[in-house]
Order: C-alpha cells, then sequence, then structure tokens
C-alpha cells in the first residue's frame, strides 16, 4: 500500500531526537523510537512525549501517535498513550 509519505529522521538543537518521523502528504505525522531491549521502553515514550509538546499543534498537528518499535513480543499501548510495538508485527 502506498501513502503519499516521507519518512525522516529527527533532532533538535538541544538533541531531543526520534529514529523516524513518519509524515504523509496529508499532513498526518507519527514519531517512532526504535528500542530493542524492554529496558529502554519508558525512556524512549518520555523522549517521543516530550518531542509532542515542542511541536507547534497549530502548524504541524497533533501526532497521529507516538511509537516504540521493539524487539519484545507484546504490542500493547502503555497508560500515556504512547504505542509500543514488537518489529514482528509490521509483517505482512
Amino acid at each position: 500500500m502506498h501513502n503519499d509519505g516521507e519518512v525522516y529522521h529527527f533532532r533538535d538543537r538541544n538533541g531531543l531526537e526520534a529514529d523516524m518521523i513518519v509524515s504523509l502528504i496529508d499532513g498526518r505525522w507519527a514519531a517512532v523510537e526504535v528500542k530493542l531491549g524492554n529496558k529502554q521502553i519508558e525512556e524512549a515514550a518520555l523522549h517521543l512525549q516530550e518531542l509532542a509538546r515542542k511541536v507547534d499543534d497549530e502548524k504541524m498537528g497533533k501526532p497521529s501517535f507516538l511509537m516504540v518499535l521493539t524487539g519484545g513480543e507484546f504490542a500493547y499501548q502503555r497508560k500515556d498513550g504512547v504505542l509500543v510495538v514488537p518489529i514482528g508485527c509490521l509483517k505482512d
């Protein structure tokens, strides 16, 4: 499926980053951090939330989702709304 989008890496001047920003032509966007170990999920989720807070909602809109892509076994949504998704869930 083709969605007319782009994938970028993001880093601001203060060092806040996201491994991937997925941006669709219709203006929707999402931020993704890739972490193989489960111990890094909390820190990655906090960074994603910080990034979302810094974005100008009027200019860019709110993110469609924030996601930590992991090497784990289970997909779930955290209480803060961040998705935790094993890479195996992305296959056809």
